[in-house]
């Protein structure tokens, strides 16, 4: 008799998905929307903890994604694959980030060979373009890819897509998609800008003043999910709408803005690192609150046809808390 997880002919939605990064923040509300759509009939969620979610159609694996996960693919006959699993925060020893990174990714890729999954989505990262002053305002996809050299989350998620482009190059049967995200924002996210913002006092470098995007964690949710149920192969930056400067950010949080020259603000940042009197980031995290790195969302809301319900700024007031101006009467 045929099995019901057999993976599905190509251009066919999803059947059997597996989440890496399953009980992080996002992996965790995909993983509410997959389990809750009837076309989904299993999700298998990856994951160094177990998720918090529980459901018939759930299968929470727990297991780093550096180890084998070809055998788990096969058996479970997943078709699609959701690659959330990332160590965001700068670590100190570089090759344990790439590692966990670059090498996570790739054994994930060599899973999906082995089992022949279809369809293969990447969450990457808008930090790949890198920030720099003569930045075009809204980076298009094509647009070079310069990442800090001792950034590690940026240039971990460039080396990462390479490897996942050009496998979907060369597998012309599997669909290959990869969001370059902006900064994630809701009530519960922890990120290097929520973890900013509940300092008492922020920085800035200079004069500079870069305007910033944020993607609220409902849309970036409907996004995950439509490039799971449907077929669309490339390179797609997420943002939402609009604009907000990093000095209107802190402006938002109640918080204190001190501004110092470069050759201060680095010296303190990097020798703060060293000391390990904190464990953000050395200097160059300063560069993302320096110079612009904001992108174009045309080629995602036209291809999905896709609208976005909320701006820049309500996903941010969205985790300070605050609540859109209401208009006024007249």
């Amino acid at each position: 008799m045929t099995s019901s997880f057999l993976p599905p002919p190509a251009g066919v939605g999803a059947r059997v998905v597996a989440v890496t990064g399953a009980s992080g923040y996002i992996g965790e509300r995909i993983v509410e929307r997959l389990v809750a759509e009837p076309s989904i009939e299993r999700v298998i969620g990856i994951d160094v903890r177990p998720s918090p979610i529980e459901h018939a159609k759930l299968t929470s694996v727990v297991r780093d994604v550096t180890a084998p996960l070809d055998t788990l693919f096969k058996r479970a006959r997943v078709d699609t694959v959701l690659h959330l699993a990332f160590v965001l925060r700068q670590l100190r020893d570089r090759d344990e980030s790439r590692r966990m990174n670059v090498g996570g990714a790739s054994n994930v890729l060599w899973a999906c060979e082995a089992a022949g999954v279809m369809r293969v989505v990447l969450m990457s990262s808008s930090t790949v373009y890198g920030p720099h002053p003569d930045n075009d305002h809204l980076l298009i996809e094509d647009a070079p890819l310069r990442p800090p050299p001792d950034f590690n989350y940026a240039n971990d998620k460039a080396i990462v897509e390479w490897f996942y482009r050009s496998y979907g190059e060369q597998r012309k049967n599997t669909q290959v998609s990869i969001l370059r995200g902006c900064v994630v924002m809701g009530p519960m996210v922890d990120n290097f800008i929520t973890q900013a913002l509940n300092k008492p006092v922020l920085i800035a470098v200079g004069r500079d003043d870069p305007e910033m995007q944020f993607v609220h964690e409902e849309d970036l949710t409907e996004i995950l999910w439509r490039f799971i149920k449907e077929a669309h192969p490339g390179t797609f930056n997420v943002a939402g709408p609009g604009t907000i400067s990093w000095s209107e950010v802190v402006k938002m949080a109640h918080k204190r803005l001190l501004r110092f020259s470069a050759p201060v603000a680095y010296g303190l940042t990097n020798l703060t690192w060293r000391l390990r009197l904190q464990n953000d980031a050395p200097g160059v995290g300063l560069d993302y609150i320096r110079w612009p790195w904001t992108v174009s969302t045309d080629r995602v809301e036209k291809e999905l046809r896709f609208k976005f319900k909320h701006s820049s700024r309500d996903a941010v007031e969205s985790y300070l808390g605050e609540p859109p101006e209401l208009p006024v009467n007249q």
